[in-house]
């Protein structure tokens, strides 16, 4: 069904949740892979190459630098400047950058914080400490001194499938009012306390598991920060280019065709880096190996990725690529 589009006419959702800013890292953007060398090095080259088919020939408006997929945990500090200002040389004049500087030390977040800043982050993503799994009083105070260390916007990561700690709905409501902080991330899986934080707060919310895209947009998100558009950025792009033209039966259509991508490659226990680089490396594209302690994805698991990318793109009416049978020589 298409919803209305009255000039001038608001929804009934408008009067019950505030009125929120254009955000400042923008729609739809990729949680972007780091480009490895054969022999395990940054790959600068192939990250300005990959992140310029994703902005100028998958219609991303944004994208995430050294977040899960990415590997910050196994790139050094200086890796992730260096990728930073690659593609902010790359794209930087047309596609929001986030850089992620999130770690289980405040001192060592604050310290990337300010690199990215010099490097050219337009913004910066914060995961919740892991391993320590701090109190929500700590987790508040940690992700506050990391705002404070720069001038740029911050968005919240809340995964706690990863750092084993959630962030509250009551620490976001704290959080919110910080004037830096400026969205969430959201990887928790609980629709339920994001809405309770969509209706209580100005902070703009992204979907950062792809199930999630069509849902939480419905609620008022901003958008997506998503793993499958590494390798089907126009398929994801379409579901929200469908919902924003007041068509929200294509969008569902659109969300439900990206099922078995989604599934593949986020969906088992094999992280979404490792499946992501599969694509990508069968696709031709910039991606190269992943870092120990992950291993690369075995010809089985990758026959089946491929059939799961053919499947979704063969659902949608404009397939991002064609997908080869073979990867390229």
């Amino acid at each position: 069904m298409r919803r209305p589009q009255t000039p001038g006419m608001t929804s009934v959702t408008d009067h019950l949740a505030p009125r929120r800013a254009v955000s400042p890292f923008g729609r739809t953007a990729t949680a972007m892979i780091t480009p490895f060398t054969a022999d395990g090095e940054l790959d600068t080259d192939g990250a300005q190459q990959l992140a310029t088919h994703l902005v100028d020939d998958g219609g991303c408006d944004a994208l995430v630098l050294s977040g899960t997929t990415g590997e910050a945990p196994t790139t050094s500090d200086a890796e992730k400047e260096a990728l930073l200002r690659a593609v902010v040389e790359a794209v930087g004049d047309r596609a929001r950058i986030t850089a992620g500087v999130g770690t289980s030390d405040t001192r060592h977040s604050v310290a990337l914080a300010r690199s990215a800043e010099r490097a050219g982050a337009h913004g910066l993503l914060v995961v919740t400490p892991y391993y320590s799994r701090p109190t929500q009083e700590a987790v508040t105070q940690h992700l506050r001194t990391v705002a404070d260390a720069t001038g740029l916007p911050v968005m919240l990561y809340d995964i706690p499938g990863r750092t084993g700690t959630a962030l509250s709905a009551a620490t976001l409501l704290r959080l919110a009012a910080h004037p830096r902080i400026a969205a969430v991330k959201d990887c928790g899986n609980d629709l339920l306390k994001s809405a309770k934080v969509l209706a209580a707060t100005g902070l703009a919310y992204y979907a950062g598991c792809d199930e999630q895209i069509l849902p939480l947009r419905a609620l008022g998100g901003a958008g997506c920060i998503s793993t499958a558009a590494n390798a089907a950025p126009r398929a994801v792009c379409a579901v929200l280019d469908a919902y924003d033209a007041g068509d929200t039966a294509e969008a569902a259509r659109r969300q439900l065709a990206l099922v078995p991508l989604i599934e593949a490659v986020t969906g088992t226990e094999t992280p979404g880096t490792v499946t992501a680089k599969a694509l990508l490396n069968h696709l031709g594209l910039p991606a190269g190996p992943v870092r120990g302690p992950l291993l690369a994805a075995d010809a089985a698991l990758t026959s089946r990725l491929v059939d799961a990318l053919r499947t979704t793109l063969d659902r949608t009416a404009d397939a991002d690529t064609a997908v080869p049978a073979t990867v390229p020589g």
